[in-house]
C-alpha cells in the first residue's frame, strides 16, 4: 500500500478527500500524470489509461522554501508549485508517475529544468504564435511527441480510437461546464462568483469525469429552477464583474472576496481553468491528433503573440453577460499578461466603454488592504 506525505493532515477536507481518491487509484495500479497547464492535450494522458492531476500552486505556505532555489522577485504561482515538489506538500506531486510541463513562460522553463531533476518529465514545446499553418504543424508534432513519449516510457499503446473517445468524454465535460458558467448570463445570477470559483477548484479534486459531468448538469438544472421559482439571492442591480488575467487560485479570498463584499457579483472568469481553457470543444470528425492540436494552440493565453482570441473572447462575454466592470488580475512578474493589460484596458475602456481596473499582486496577505480599498472604489464608480 502507498502512504500519504507525512503533511497530508496541513489541508483542508475538499483537498485531502481528493489526495484520499489519488491514493486509491495509485493503490490500484494506475498510473498518474502531473500536469501544469492549460495547453497540455490531457485526452492523450487518459487515452493511455493514466489520470491527469493539476499541479498549479495556490498557497503561500511553500514559497520560503521555493525561494532557496528560485528568486524572489518571481512568480508566486511558480514558486507555490514548485515549493509543494520539493517539501512534500502535495500529494498530486507525490504521487505522480510522470510530470509534463510547457514553454509558456520562461520562469516555468527553468523551474521545469529543476522538477526534471525530482520526477520523470516532458516538456511540450509550444509554437510562439497561432497563426500560419508552421504553427499548427508545430503543434500536432507536439501531440505526436507526447503521444509517442508516454508510449516508450510506460511500455503501451495508445490508439487513434481510444483518442477519439476521449476527446469526446473531454467534450461532453467542457460543455457542462460551459452550461454552467452560463448561469451567470442571468440578471441577477443564481450564484455567486464565490459559489462558480468553489466549483472550479473542486474540479481539480474529482476523477471520475462521467459522475463529475452529471454534478455539473445537477447543479445546472436546480439552479435554473431555483431562478425560475423567483428566489433570488442577489439583487438585480448588483453590479455585474468580469475577472481576467491570471490564475486567480492563490488569490481568490482577496480579490473576489473583495469584490462581493463591495457589493458587486462576479458573473463570468475569464482565467485559465475557466472560460478561457472550456470555450472551444474539439473537432470530433477527422485527425484527432490535428484536432488536438487546434484546439490548444487556439487558447488565448498572453503567451502567445500576438494574442486576439483573448481580446475576442473578453469582448464577447463583455457582451453575452452584460458585464458592468471588468477585473484584470496579474500575478506578480507575469510579463506577458502584465504587458496585456495596455490592450485589454484600451478594449475594455475606449472599445466596449466600460470599466476598468487592474490588480497586480501575489499570494501574500501584505496588500490585502489596500486592494480591499481600491476594488471598494472601483464598485462604488460603477454604481
Amino acid at each position: 500500500m502507498i502512504e500519504l506525505p507525512q503533511k497530508f493532515e496541513a489541508f483542508s477536507d475538499a483537498r485531502k478527500n481528493g489526495f484520499i481518491d489519488i491514493k486509491k487509484i495509485k493503490d490500484e495500479g494506475k498510473k498518474v500524470v502531473g500536469v501544469y497547464c492549460a495547453f497540455t492535450p490531457q485526452e492523450i494522458i487518459s487515452a493511455a489509461g493514466m489520470i491527469p492531476v493539476s499541479l498549479c500552486g495556490v498557497s503561500e505556505d511553500t514559497i520560503k522554501d521555493a525561494e532557496k532555489h528560485l528568486p524572489r522577485n518571481l512568480c508566486p504561482l511558480i514558486k507555490s508549485s514548485y515549493g509543494h515538489a520539493i517539501t512534500d506538500t502535495c500529494p498530486y506531486f507525490y504521487f505522480a508517475d510522470f510530470i509534463i510541463g510547457e514553454t509558456t513562460c520562461d520562469g516555468k522553463k527553468k523551474m521545469y529544468e529543476l522538477i526534471g531533476k525530482i520526477k520523470p518529465f516532458h516538456m511540450i514545446n509550444l509554437p510562439k504564435t497561432q497563426f500560419g499553418e508552421t504553427s499548427l504543424e508545430l503543434m500536432k508534432r507536439e501531440v505526436v511527441r507526447l503521444k509517442e513519449k508516454l508510449e516508450q516510457t510506460f511500455e503501451l499503446t495508445i490508439s487513434e480510437e481510444s483518442i477519439k473517445a476521449q476527446i469526446v468524454l473531454y467534450n461532453r465535460e467542457r460543455q457542462a461546464l460551459k452550461d454552467f458558467y452560463e448561469l451567470g448570463k442571468l440578471i441577477p445570477p443564481p450564484l455567486t462568483g464565490r459559489e462558480i470559483q468553489k466549483v472550479l477548484d473542486g474540479s481539480d479534486f474529482v476523477f471520475d469525469t462521467e459522475g463529475y459531468i452529471e454534478t455539473l448538469k445537477q447543479m445546472t438544472t436546480e439552479a435554473l429552477a431555483t431562478y425560475e421559482r423567483g428566489e433570488h439571492k442577489i439583487k438585480k442591480s448588483a453590479p455585474r464583474i468580469m475577472i481576467t488575467g491570471c490564475p486567480i487560485g492563490g488569490v481568490t479570498e482577496k480579490v473576489l472576496g473583495a469584490i462581493e463584499d463591495a457589493g458587486a457579483v462576479v458573473v463570468a472568469f475569464e482565467n485559465c481553468g475557466a472560460i478561457r481553457t472550456t470555450d472551444l470543444l474539439v473537432e470530433e470528425t477527422g485527425d484527432p491528433i490535428e484536432a488536438l492540436a487546434y484546439k490548444y494552440l487556439n487558447t488565448g493565453c498572453s503567451c502567445m503573440t500576438p494574442n486576439p482570441n483573448r481580446m475576442t473572447l473578453i469582448e464577447r462575454i463583455v457582451n453575452d453577460y452584460q458585464i458592468d466592470g471588468v477585473v484584470d488580475v496579474v500575478l506578480q512578474a507575469c510579463h506577458t499578461f502584465n504587458v496585456e493589460t495596455a490592450t485589454v484596458s484600451q478594449l475594455v475602456k475606449q472599445q466596449l466603454g466600460k470599466p476598468y481596473i487592474s490588480i497586480e499582486t501575489d499570494y501574500s496577505k501584505s496588500d490585502m488592504g489596500q486592494i480591499q480599498t481600491r476594488l471598494e472604489a472601483f464598485i462604488e464608480l460603477l454604481g
